[in-house]
C-alpha cells in the first residue's frame, strides 16, 4: 500500500516536472534577499512565505479527527490528498526548480520524505541574534503605530498580554518560545536533534551580502543544481507581500538593488541587558566544529586500539562510556 502511495506522488511529481527545495531559517536573515537572487536563474522560482506546510499540517489534524473519516477511513487517499498541496499550490509556475518558503518546515521534516518521497534539501537563511533583533527594533522605529489598520504584530501581542511596549519587552517577547525568533530558533533545533544535520544548509547573512558570489557557489553546490551567473548590483523584489496587512509593517521584506550590509550596529539600538543575553546564542556555528571533533577523537580512539590491541580495548570503550 505504502508504495502504491509513493508510486502516486512520483507519477504527480513527473507529470509536473519540477523538483521542490525548501527554505526555512530564522526571521530577518536574508530569505527575501536569496530570493531575489535564485529568481534571476529563468529555471528557478522562490517566491514568499507560502501556505503549503500549515495548510497540509491543517489537512492532517482534521483528518485526523474527522468522524466520518474515522468511521470509514481511508488512509491512502488521505496521503494523496495531503501530498498534493504542493505541487498543486504551484501548478501555476513554468519554472521548473520550486522554492517553498515556511519556516514551519524546520518543525516537519518529516513531511517531506513521507509525502514527497523526496530527500530533504533546506536553505536555511541565518543571523547573529543581536543582529536580528536590532533589525526588527530599527524597523519598528521607522514604521507608524498602525500600518493599514494593523498593528504591527509584535506590538500587538505584547499589548494583548499588558506588556508595556518598551524595547526591551519586545526583544523580550520576540526570542521567547512564543516568538517569531524563538519559534525559528526551536525550528532549527527540532531538526537538527532528529537528524536532518546533512539535509540543512545554513546562509549566514554576513556571508551572503559581503561574499554573495562563493555564498551563492556554496548553495548551488548542496543543491546539485548547474551553476549560473548571478549579478548582485540590479536586484528586484518581484513577488511583494503585502506587509502592512499581514504583519502591520511597511517595509517588512524591502530589497535594495544592491547587495550590502545597511543595518545599524546592536551597539547603537539594544540595551547592555540584551546585547548580553544574546551572547553565543548562535549554535548553528558549532555543529562543524563538534563534527570535527568527534572525527578526531574516534581517530584517535581508533589509533589506540591498534598499537594496544584487545585489553586497552576494553579500557578505551569503558572510558567511553
Amino acid at each position: 500500500m505504502k508504495e502504491m502511495i509513493k508510486e502516486i506522488i512520483r507519477e504527480e511529481m513527473s507529470r509536473l516536472n519540477k523538483t521542490f527545495y525548501f527554505m526555512a531559517g530564522l526571521p530577518r536573515s536574508g530569505s527575501t534577499l536569496l530570493s531575489s537572487i535564485l529568481n534571476q536563474n529563468p529555471r528557478f522560482y522562490s517566491g514568499p512565505s507560502s501556505p503549503v506546510v500549515p495548510t497540509m499540517i491543517a489537512l492532517e489534524n482534521s483528518l485526523a479527527n474527522d468522524e466520518l473519516f474515522l468511521g470509514y477511513p481511508k488512509p491512502q487517499q488521505a496521503k494523496e490528498i495531503i501530498a498534493s498541496v504542493l505541487p498543486q499550490y504551484y501548478s501555476d509556475r513554468p519554472e521548473p526548480v520550486i522554492f517553498d518558503k515556511n519556516r514551519s518546515w524546520t518543525v516537519r521534516m518529516e513531511y517531506i520524505p513521507g509525502y514527497f518521497d523526496i530527500a530533504p534539501k533546506v536553505i536555511c537563511p541565518v543571523r547573529d541574534t543581536a543582529e536580528i533583533l536590532t533589525s526588527f527594533i530599527s524597523m519598528l522605529r521607522r514604521n507608524p503605530y498602525e500600518v493599514d489598520g494593523k498593528i504591527n504584530f509584535v506590538d500587538e501581542m505584547l499589548i494583548k498580554n499588558n506588556i508595556p511596549l518598551t524595547d526591551n519587552n519586545r526583544c523580550e517577547l520576540l526570542a521567547s518560545p512564543a516568538g517569531i525568533l524563538g519559534q525559528s530558533v526551536e525550528g532549527l533545533q527540532k531538526a537538527l536533534m532528529e537528524g536532518y544535520d546533512q539535509s540543512l544548509h545554513f546562509v549566514e547573512y554576513k556571508d551572503l551580502v559581503n561574499n554573495p558570489q562563493e555564498t551563492m557557489q556554496k548553495i548551488y553546490e548542496f543543491l546539485g543544481e548547474e551553476p549560473f551567473e548571478h549579478t548582485f548590483d540590479n536586484l528586484k523584489n518581484e513577488n511583494r507581500e503585502n506587509d502592512g496587512k499581514i504583519y502591520g509593517f511597511a517595509d517588512m521584506h524591502e530589497v535594495r538593488p544592491v547587495v550590502k550590509a545597511t543595518a545599524p550596529s546592536p551597539e547603537e539600538i539594544l540595551s547592555a541587558e540584551i546585547l548580553e543575553k544574546c551572547q553565543n546564542t548562535e549554535f548553528w556555528r558549532t555543529l562543524g566544529q563538534v563534527e570535527e571533533e568527534t572525527t578526531e577523537e574516534t581517530v584517535a580512539e581508533t589509533e589506540v586500539v591498534e598499537d594496544g590491541g584487545d585489553e586497552d580495548e576494553t579500557s578505551i570503550i569503558g572510558a567511553g562510556v
